[in-house]
Parts: C-alpha cells; structure tokens; sequence
C-alpha cells in the first residue's frame, strides 16, 4: 500500500476530529458506487432506456425519474460532506474544492432535470432533441462543471499519493477526458462512453477518499 507523499501534505486533526473526518471520507467513498449500481439498476429495469443512447440524466424522467433524482441530491450531499473530510486530512487547497463544486453541480443537476428524448421514457417521439428548456439548459451546465472538476480533481488529488496511485488517479484523468471529448464530438455509444468515463473517474476518487479515511 503507498502512503501519502508526505507529511506536509496531511493535515494533523485532534483526536475528536479525526472519527468526523473519517465518517465523511467514508460517505464520499460511498458515491460513486451508489451512483452507478443505481443507473446499471434503472438501465436494466426502465422501459426504453438504452444506455449507448440516454445519458444517465434522462433517467430523471417518468413515474420512476425520482429514483434517479434522488441518486443525484444524496451523492451530491456525500460529496460535499467528503470535501470537508479533505479540507481536515489534507493541505491540499484545490482539491477539497474541486470536491465540493461537484457535490453542488450533483444537486443541481438533480433539482433540474433533463429533457425527455429519443424514446425515452417509453412513448416519447423517436430522434435527437430539436429544442432544449430553460432547466434541460441549467442541468447541461451543472454536469459540464461536474464533469471538468472531477477530471481536474483527479489530477490534483494524485498529487497528495505517490507511486502507482499518482499516476492511476492521472491516468483516470484522462480517460474520462477523452470519453468527455468523445461523448461532445458526437462520437458512437457517447452516452455509454461518458457514463463509463464517469465511473471511471469517480471511482478512483472514491478509492482515494477511502484510502484517507483510513489513514
């Protein structure tokens, strides 16, 4: 197992603050599976869903959409409670910030949701979007940031870690880097390609979130 880098880059907590600052790694530590067992959950059981097709957003949308709603508002919630864990067990400046715009991106993107849209939920007209409403817009946006801040936290988080996890937490990096470019430029299955990212990404910043509660 590799320890962190160095002293420097920790942060030393009182005895009674060190359980909270666990806890709340913890809970980070906790999305990213949460997030997508819930989607690989909803892609498997909801009626017309494709996920070469739908992003993971759209599933916002029918009698069940507040299954997806509510995936986003909790891990949006453990995101940020996992921020303050690493503003306590780091002296990273940038990344417990990183962390936290995510977390709030992840709520946003729950409180306004997607458009439904080519086939999904079932019924819905065949075919690409031709217009988009004002809150389709303000979600785009907020998972746009969340997308760029988990991408550069992953950067900036391998900075705290030496040997093999430094350059996995870049190489993820940049995996869903180019799944992201991928997914805009309208490549093949972009939505399986920027869930995948996604995954990919977040559960690497998981991995280090637990990785510091433990430590």
């Amino acid at each position: 197992m590799t320890a962190i880098a160095t002293p420097a880059t920790t942060t030393t907590l009182a005895g009674t603050d060190r359980p909270r600052a666990a806890r709340l790694l913890a809970g980070g530590a906790a999305a990213a599976p949460l997030f997508a067992t819930a989607v690989l959950a909803q892609a498997l059981t909801r009626d017309g869903y494709d996920i070469t097709r739908h992003p993971a957003s759209m599933l916002a949308n029918g009698s069940l959409g507040w299954i997806q709603v509510a995936t986003f508002l909790v891990t949006g919630v453990l995101m940020i409670g996992c921020a303050a864990g690493l503003r306590a067990r780091t002296a990273s400046t940038w990344a417990p910030r990183l962390v936290r715009v995510q977390g709030v991106g992840l709520l946003v993107a729950g409180a306004f949701r997607m458009d439904p849209g080519d086939g999904f939920p079932a019924g819905t007209p065949a075919g690409p979007l031709t217009t988009m409403s004002w809150h389709a817009i303000v979600h785009n946006l907020a998972g746009t940031v969340v997308f760029a801040a988990m991408i550069a936290t992953c950067f900036v988080l391998a900075r705290r870690f030496g040997g093999t996890r430094r350059w996995t937490g870049r190489a993820c990096g940049a995996v869903f880097a180019a799944g992201l470019l991928w997914c805009y430029g309208g490549g093949a299955a972009g939505a399986l390609t920027l869930f995948l990212g996604v995954v990919v990404a977040w559960s690497w910043i998981s991995a280090a979130a637990y990785h510091l509660a433990r430590a």
